[in-house]
């Protein structure tokens, strides 16, 4: 059996703009301060989906540049897919430590013009360490947590899109496949959760 570290209570799934108080019990299992990391990006041409696992909120710099254009506080990728030909971009997390996701959000700030339009996440639960490409072979399970969305642009008010995950998808996950359509930009992942550790620890 496990103790869980943290507690929630129960709450309606909500997409407001205003962060759930319940959330501010949880730990963001996605953070970097947990060794979260990204294993795999299908694209980054803009910005690395490292960026994702910020803890600190995304800034806006307007005159810093790279070398492919505008430097971004997020994840962005090349403009090249189609939406209704099932375009899409993904990146593959390994979280620092197993998990239940019970709420995230997926925050857009800063990118306007330039977000991605709708997002997904995927979770599985994998003994040990395993390279990324054996994550994509037919007999690892993947199971979707959070169906496809639509995100709001990354301006104050529209920029935070909380999801919260169903009950019964409330398991202890191990890796994280975050999916964007078709493409562009999104500035952090956050997915508050529970960690479970034994009862033997205090």
């Amino acid at each position: 059996g496990f103790v869980f570290l943290s507690m929630a209570a129960a709450a309606a799934p909500t997409t407001s703009a205003v962060v759930p108080p319940w959330f501010s019990r949880l730990f963001d299992l996605a953070s970097r301060d947990f060794g979260s990391k990204v294993l795999y990006a299908s694209n980054e041409f803009f910005a690395a989906a490292d960026n994702l696992l910020n803890p600190a909120k995304a800034i806006f710099i307007p005159d810093k540049y790279t070398e492919n254009g505008k430097w971004m506080d997020g994840w962005e990728s090349a403009r090249h897919g189609n939406l209704k030909r099932g375009g899409r971009d993904f990146c593959l997390i390994q979280l620092g430590v197993p998990g239940q996701i019970v709420g995230v959000d997926i925050d857009t700030l800063h990118f306007t013009g330039n977000y991605a339009e709708y997002a997904s996440i995927e979770a599985c639960c994998v003994s040990g360490e395993m390279p990324w490409w054996r994550l994509l072979e037919a007999d690892v399970k993947w199971t979707e947590i959070i169906p496809r969305v639509k995100l709001g642009a990354g301006i104050p008010g529209t920029n935070n899109n909380y999801f919260e995950v169903p009950q019964a998808l409330q398991q202890t996950w191990t890796h994280i496949r975050f999916n964007m359509y078709p493409d562009g930009g999104i500035a952090r992942l956050r997915l508050y959760g529970l960690i479970p550790f034994p009862r033997h620890i205090t």
